[in-house]
């Protein structure tokens, strides 16, 4: 969420990142128009109550009944304007908290101007895609070859988008889950295993509300939400806290499934397992003094791209710019592999400096060790990387003329002795 205070004196600044964004400016017209109601409002009723006090202590001090009681009729009539501004007052401060919640983080002064996904910059690729002597399959015609991917019976059980993993797809799938969790941890990120259903809160918190509403799956009974990324449980996780400064940075990891009702665009290439309502990822996330965030966006950039380079995947940098970044990004890098059989370049990882647009919202704060005034964190989040697209680079890439598929050297101690995967049968 944004700082009130810097819309209200730099509404300028707001409008122009706003209209970089490929958005309308006038909600902060509306911003505006309610916080100076809420400020007029405020100081109406701030009068009237020391009127009130001022003559709840005369009426103490008068000998005439009758003057007394006159008093005392009016300042039930002032009592009256002073409950019904009251809650005037309620209503424009949340319609203004709501206002204010729609609108995105501020770009960086370091994202590249543009309308969307054709003006995003590619930094740098890494690696050369495989050759083949051969024309590599696409996984939608790989893995059921192989028998270890079934869309039939993922769509009898939940409908489109779903499938079904089995056998060394599915360990493979479990490998690549389990090696990234440990990479990560050597890079420095602490374990976390979150709840995969959270309070609306928390998804307040993050940033997912109110905005992507219909994007998520809900719980109505319990009042419930599946999340959409484990950014949402480790946003949550230390929503109204005061960290010590002494313990920042935080850098957390966790795996989690994702639920997302997942809009798709008429035209695009969806065929097989790219985009699904139900998908594995593995995530990174830290806490962080401001001063530290961009050198921390790096890190996590570096760690991402280690991901990909130890798989063996060639892969590719790309910076988003204005017009195509995130809600809550104010910074973003895309690292996408290259998957042999689709002719693509798929999105594994989003890494984002989210600055203290989160904390803003979640109320997470850290005290300075000089004792001074809390400070709101900065938060990071990135893929490390999401699933299953880096399980269609591994067999896309890793394909042999035979149709089988090598299992790459680091995942094979999660694999059971298996380094080759076969036809069944």
């Amino acid at each position: 969420m944004l700082d009130l205070t810097l819309i209200r004196e730099h509404p300028d600044t707001v409008r122009e990142a706003l209209r970089a964004r490929q958005m309308d400016p006038a909600p902060v017209d509306e911003v505006l128009a309610l916080d100076a109601r809420r400020r007029a409002l405020l100081t109406e009723v701030e009068a009237l109550k020391a009127e009130r006090n001022a003559v709840s202590r005369e009426i103490g001090r008068l000998k005439d009944p009758a003057e007394r009681q006159a008093k005392i009729e009016a300042m039930r009539q002032v009592g009256e304007r002073i409950a019904a501004l009251d809650e005037e007052v309620r209503q424009v401060e949340s319609d203004l908290r709501n206002l204010v919640a729609t609108l995105p983080n501020l770009p960086d002064p370091a994202v590249p101007y543009g309308r969307g996904e054709a003006d995003n910059v590619v930094i740098k690729t890494v690696g050369e895609p495989p050759h083949f002597d051969f024309t590599p399959l696409p996984h939608w015609e790989l893995g059921p070859r192989l028998g270890i991917l079934d869309f039939e019976r993922g769509v009898k059980l939940s409908g489109s988008r779903f499938y079904i993993l089995s056998g060394a797809g599915a360990r493979l799938q479990r490998a690549l889950i389990a090696w990234m969790l440990d990479l990560h941890i050597r890079q420095g990120y602490l374990e976390k295993y979150p709840p995969f259903m959270v309070k609306g809160e928390v998804l307040f918190a993050s940033g997912q509300l109110p905005k992507f509403a219909d994007n998520l799956y809900r719980d109505i009974e319990e009042d419930l939400w599946m999340v959409p990324t484990a950014e949402v449980p480790l946003t949550g996780m230390h929503m109204d806290e005061i960290l010590e400064e002494a313990t920042l940075p935080l850098r957390y990891t966790a795996y989690t499934p994702c639920f997302r009702r997942e809009k798709m665009s008429a035209g695009r290439d969806v065929r097989g397992i790219k985009r699904g309502h139900q998908f594995d990822k593995v995530e990174m996330y830290i806490y962080c003094k401001p001063e530290d965030s961009m050198r921390e966006l790096e890190k996590m950039r570096a760690d991402a791209e280690q991901t990909c380079a130890e798989l063996g995947l060639p892969y590719r940098v790309v910076q988003l710019c204005t017009g195509d970044l995130g809600f809550g990004a104010a910074i973003t890098y895309d690292i996408e592999v290259w998957a042999a059989g689709c002719g693509e370049w798929l999105e594994v990882s989003s890494v984002s400096n989210v600055t203290d647009f989160q904390a803003r919202r979640a109320n997470i704060k850290y005290r300075p060790a000089d004792g001074g005034k809390a400070r709101l964190v900065h938060t990071l989040n990135g893929s490390g990387l999401g699933l299953p697209r880096t399980l269609i680079a591994v067999l896309e890439n890793y394909q042999q003329p035979d149709g089988s598929v090598v299992v790459p050297p680091v995942l094979r101690p999660w694999m059971g002795g298996i380094e080759v995967i076969r036809p069944e049968g």
